[in-house]
């Protein structure tokens, strides 16, 4: 991840937070400076530590910060994932834009690698969805992949993804089809939602690269899988909970998307510390 791709959502952060001064640090403090950890209080996957980073640089350059666990590692709960040297009045001013960035990325890094560990064994990848918080995809997606996941489309140009309403509104999967065609040209993947087999037949007989499958139950995934034999790959989609996953894996289809790795993920629990 690019630091081009978080600075302004950082500096919006602090912005934000700040107002026009922390009138409790500025009143309390001069030129003291200090030492702070970054604490667990319970077992997770980090994500983010960049971003935090970049808080306190945005706040103070003269900051000196050491991480000691990087993105993608797990850590349990009492250890020390970083420490902050300089002056306390910068550190105080960055705590909490710094603790929400770390606490809800590392959040869904840690519920990531939890349904990837689920479906291990299969060949499933899971992948996330654009159910993501306004403003916060760039940072929500590279949690994800910092927990073993892999992303969707980041936005609408990426792929062509015909839904229920896009078949509605033309008629037909072939007709939505067949209007993509003309109008979106080769560069594009075509996926398509499908929640029958009936569905499926037809998105096949398209000829599209991608089928989801919305909201099937697992017989249906079953003989989805059955009926496609490879031609195209297979999503699943729609509802999957950490009971249903690994059924779901084991029926054969090559991902499964969880809107719910960004939209439902709890923040973890972490604390900085001045000593």
């Amino acid at each position: 991840m690019d630091r081009l791709q978080y600075s302004h959502i950082v500096a919006a952060a602090l912005a934000e937070d700040l107002g026009f001064g922390d009138v409790t640090t500025d009143s309390i403090l001069r030129d003291e400076t200090g030492c702070a950890e970054i604490v667990a209080r319970e077992n997770g996957v980090l994500a983010g530590m960049p971003v935090v980073v970049e808080v306190f640089l945005q706040i103070e350059p003269a900051l000196t910060f050491t991480c000691l666990y990087r993105d993608g590692e797990s850590f349990n709960r009492g250890d020390v994932l970083a420490r902050i040297e300089g002056p306390v009045a910068s550190i105080l001013k960055g705590e909490r834009v710094a603790l929400n960035f770390l606490q809800r990325l590392s959040g869904i890094a840690t519920k990531t690698r939890a349904a990837v560990e689920m479906v291990a064994g299969t060949k499933a990848v899971i992948i996330d969805t654009r159910k993501t918080t306004p403003g916060l995809r760039v940072l929500e997606k590279y949690a994800v992949r910092m927990g073993g996941g892999r992303n969707h489309r980041f936005n609408l140009s990426d792929l062509v993804l015909i839904k229920d309403n896009h078949i509605r509104a033309a008629g037909s999967i072939s007709e939505a089809v067949a209007r993509i065609r003309r109008h979106a040209g080769f560069p594009h993947k075509i996926e398509v939602e499908a929640s029958t087999l009936k569905q499926v037949k037809e998105a096949l007989a398209c000829g599209v690269e991608v089928i989801m499958l919305d909201n099937m139950t697992t017989a249906e995934m079953c003989a989805a899988v059955n009926l496609v034999a490879g031609r195209a790959l297979l999503e699943a989609s729609g509802g999957i909970n950490a009971e249903r996953l690994h059924e779901v894996a084991a029926t054969g289809v090559d991902l499964i998307s969880m809107g719910t790795l960004t939209h439902g993920s709890r923040a973890l629990d972490l604390a900085l510390n001045l000593l």
